[in-house]
């Protein structure tokens, strides 16, 4: 017996350095990439394309980087975008989410499946079709979409709250409807139940929620590459894309870029980690 309880404890601590050895190459190899921009970022020119690397001390490629090229206009627009887009989709989803959680009506339970569908579609199909019928809005009722803010917020916005919906129902699933109803009682109209009880108890979920919109956002590239023809709308990912043919592919300022606009991000994340992790598992797994 004591010989078998041996064996277990060697074969458990095999087993855990093996487990930490396991994750922590998939640690480094997610990280590698950001260490290696960020360093990057420090070098000169000539140190990337030959190779020869020093100490990375260049702290000047930052400097040059915003007397170069326009960084701040984008920097600008991406804020204006994604905080318009998260606080868009963020409105329409919560009522939308709280409905679908509520209320049960003719087909609601094919409506919640058919919202989380909308995802399995490659968003690229919706390019072309939705840059055709922009152009066609802007012909016959003068409405000017492509290469304005509130074209990108529209599209994006219907982008992202389809899954918003998802996950926000299943917070609103997770509260008692008694509490609701106790609320009305004492004189709370349904709204008032809404606003005073709902939405206090559900502030992980829309923080979380908050967060997907925003970082999905300020990541994409497709289609503010396709409605952005100036850089007076253009996004960050938009003008990095621009900056790698423009300026005689400059890898060093190019990396200075990446990580100024991977730098709000990371606050972001940080700042709310723990919402965001708590309201994607419980939203994942409630209602």
């Amino acid at each position: 017996m004591r010989k078998t309880g041996i064996n277990y404890k060697k074969r458990k601590k095999i087993y855990n350095i093996l487990a930490n050895t396991i994750l922590f190459l998939f640690v480094f190899f997610a990280i590698a990439p950001i260490l290696w921009m960020v360093a990057t970022s420090l070098m000169t020119q000539n140190e990337i394309v030959t190779g020869k690397y020093t100490v990375p001390s260049h702290f000047e490629n930052y400097i040059e980087m915003w007397q170069n090229i326009n960084f701040f206009q984008y920097f600008k627009n991406s804020v204006i975008i994604c905080a318009s887009t998260t606080a868009v989709a963020l409105i329409i989803a919560t009522l939308a989410g709280y409905a679908v959680a509520r209320y049960k009506f003719p087909g609601s339970n094919l409506f919640g499946a058919t919202v989380l569908a909308t995802q399995m579609v490659p968003g690229i199909m919706f390019l072309l079709p939705l840059y055709l019928m922009f152009i066609k809005i802007q012909e016959t009722l003068g409405i000017r979409l492509i290469n304005t803010y509130p074209g990108i917020i529209i599209v994006y916005s219907a982008f992202f709250i389809p899954f918003s919906i998802w996950i926000l129902r299943g917070f609103f699933a997770s509260i008692p409807v008694e509490l609701e109803e106790a609320a009305i009682i004492d004189g709370c109209s349904r709204i008032g139940a809404f606003v005073r009880v709902v939405l206090p108890l559900a502030r992980v979920g829309i923080i979380a929620t908050g967060i997907y919109i925003f970082l999905m956002a300020w990541d994409e590239l497709l289609f503010a590459w396709a409605l952005t023809t100036s850089t007076d709308v253009a996004t960050i990912p938009v003008g990095i894309r621009l900056y790698v043919g423009n300026y005689q592919n400059r890898y060093d300022l190019l990396m200075a870029a990446g990580c100024v606009t991977t730098l709000p991000v990371l606050i972001i994340f940080f700042g709310l980690q723990k919402h965001f992790i708590t309201g994607m598992t419980a939203g994942a797994v409630k209602g």
